[in-house]
């Protein structure tokens, strides 16, 4: 039999294409092809959750899968978000900055200036678009919130919705928060009603997992060879907290020593197992956040609720994670599958002092009081709900830092960051202490596998990668960080600092 002639598609035909048949010699186009035996790649982006909000983290929240992950590879306690989730997504699918990619704000506060149009560039391809070229499968299911507002609609151009940006297939919600209960969800290329209903046993976290599942199921099953790319973003633990009464009750009473008191504890775990150096001191707290010991019966009440709540949720979220993470083992994936792990931004304050049974209040610029929060107490986190915790518990779950999203202090911006690579990783279960930035995850990747960046994308030339790759810290703790400065920018404030290749110091003034 004869061979068949192959050569890589898009470029000259190889074969010969004489008078007649008998003088001709065929020759088929291939698409790309991963080299053997590539190593799967799994970006998981948690939303709002703070650095001291996993167990693995100091946390008393219950996170066994992230835990397993961190357990199996590698924790960065240095590791910085731009404070705000669009922009960090900019920057994680890219490796350029922000406002290189004109995410220099969420895209409902887009204005017409350079940086902040929330028109992503093609000259900034998406690591979904680069690797896809390199013979991957990429599927992303969850939170996008990288298209512009105007663009959210049914009418809409598609050209900067997933699919137009390097991913084939997709499964989740375009805007920047939505219902547990009753999202708004987009398939591939098209809106699509819920499932099912809250009373049939929806909920959006389940579906996510299910997808996931489903998207890499698909794949192995026709192509067992192409490895994957998995954008994998639910929406916890921004609001709306909602999770069902099961997972709730687990957590009834686990709160009501207060913020103060927790966070005291947290701190002292992350002392022990080296989440924050020795020497570190715990930062004071703010005027603006009330000493628990100070509040009443009824706000006590409250308040250990709505934690409570968000605690279920998160659990729950770790659950569902957990089976998409479960399934990649069952069939002989995981050890080749290269995790990260990590959070748009630092725990969220949207709520205000008092938290709110519908977030949306606050959005509006409107403050749900105690008396109006305690109303629906027993209902929180059910569908006829939308809440939103007190700051006094984004201000602990930022532990040991300062404030919270959107500022760039520490507590806005410090994210906690998760490798898991069996195959690639040797070390297991360290910590390091590296700084890295977001926008440092594109080069890590690409380098980990071996991949240089394009030149072109589909004929367009690509700006240089900002970011600088981390990949030699994997097995070596005492390397110094190639990552020489980093500039921040959120709704005004700025900042910037040289790391000077450090590695994290005995004492931190970002930590202090």
């Amino acid at each position: 039999m004869a061979s068949i002639s192959e050569y890589p598609e898009g470029t000259a035909f190889t074969g010969v294409a004489g008078r007649t048949v008998g003088e001709s010699t065929p020759a088929w186009p291939v698409p790309p092809q991963a080299r053997p035996g590539a190593p799967n790649v799994v970006l998981i982006l948690l939303d709002d959750v703070g650095f001291a909000q996993l167990g693995c983290f100091g946390s008393d929240i219950a996170t066994p899968t992230f835990d397993r992950l961190a357990t199996n590879g590698l924790r960065y306690r240095d590791f910085h978000t731009t404070a705000i989730c669009s922009p960090t997504r900019a920057c994680l699918l890219t490796g350029r900055n922000h406002h290189s990619n004109g995410v220099g704000i969420i895209p409902e506060m887009g204005t017409g200036f350079p940086g902040y149009t929330s028109l992503m560039s093609r000259e900034n391809g998406f690591l979904s678009e680069i690797l896809l070229r390199e013979g991957y499968a990429t599927l992303a299911v969850g939170k996008w919130h990288l298209t512009p507002a105007n663009e959210y609609t049914a009418a809409a151009p598609r050209a900067r919705w997933p699919l137009g940006r390097g991913f084939e297939r997709f499964y989740g919600f375009l805007t920047g928060m939505t219902n547990q209960w009753a999202p708004d969800l987009v398939h591939d290329n098209h809106f699509i009603p819920p499932p099912r209903t809250p009373e049939e046993g929806y909920h959006l976290n389940a579906d996510l997992a299910d997808r996931a599942i489903e998207f890499v199921k698909d794949l192995k099953s026709v192509a067992p060879d192409r490895p994957f790319f998995l954008y994998y973003c639910p929406g916890a633990g921004h609001s709306p907290h909602h999770v069902e009464r099961a997972w709730i009750e687990g957590y009834r009473g686990r709160f009501d020593q207060g913020w103060d008191a927790w966070r005291e504890e947290v701190f002292a775990r992350q002392l022990e197992t080296g989440i924050v150096p020795r020497g570190t001191g715990l930062s004071s707290r703010p005027a603006w956040v009330p000493a628990w010991d100070s509040l009443s019966d009824d706000e006590r009440r409250l308040y250990a609720r709505q934690m409570e709540v968000y605690a279920a949720f998160l659990e729950q979220t770790d659950h569902h994670i957990g089976r998409v993470i479960d399934f990649l083992a069952e069939i002989g994936q995981l050890d080749n599958t290269l995790i990260v792990a990590t959070s748009d931004n630092g725990a969220s304050a949207e709520a205000g002092p008092q938290g709110s049974f519908n977030h949306l209040l606050f959005v509006n610029g409107i403050q749900a009081t105690v008396e109006e929060n305690l109303q629906h107490l027993d209902a929180w986190g059910d569908p006829t709900t939308y809440p939103h915790y007190s700051w006094g518990w984004a201000w602990a779950g930022n532990t040991p830092l300062r404030r919270w999203k959107r500022y760039l202090h520490q507590g806005g911006m410090s994210d906690p960051l998760i490798v898991h690579w069996p195959k690639g990783i040797q070390a297991r279960g360290e910590v390091r202490g590296q700084y890295a930035h977001v926008v440092d995850v594109v080069p890590t990747v690409l380098e980990a596998l071996g991949i240089e960046p394009p030149a072109e994308i589909n004929g367009v030339a690509q700006r240089p990668i900002e970011g600088v790759s981390f990949a030699h810290t994997f097995d070596d703790a005492e390397a110094r960080s190639k990552k020489t400065v980093q500039y921040y920018e959120m709704i005004g404030s700025r900042a910037s600092g040289r790391t000077a290749g450090r590695r994290w110091p005995s004492r931190s003034r970002a930590w202090t």
